[in-house]
């Protein structure tokens, strides 16, 4: 094992990222784009409810700091 891979400060494994903003389609079929796209709908579906998670902690947060 190489001393990278012992380093016990070192963050999970990074995932592969499954498309990349920018790159070039030329050369995916029509169902990988497809794919590509149902993908980052549901990524954004996740991205969004995280954000509204954080939103609704903060307004409770600032409710009951105003009681």
């Amino acid at each position: 094992m190489s001393v990278i891979e012992d380093d016990p400060f070192a963050g999970p494994p990074r995932r592969k990222v499954a498309h990349e903003i920018g790159e070039n389609l030329e050369f995916l079929s029509a169902d990988e784009l497809r794919a590509r796209a149902e993908a980052l709908r549901e990524e954004i579906a996740r991205l969004e409810a995280a954000a509204k998670a954080r939103e609704d902690s903060r307004r409770a947060a600032d409710a009951f700091f105003k009681s």
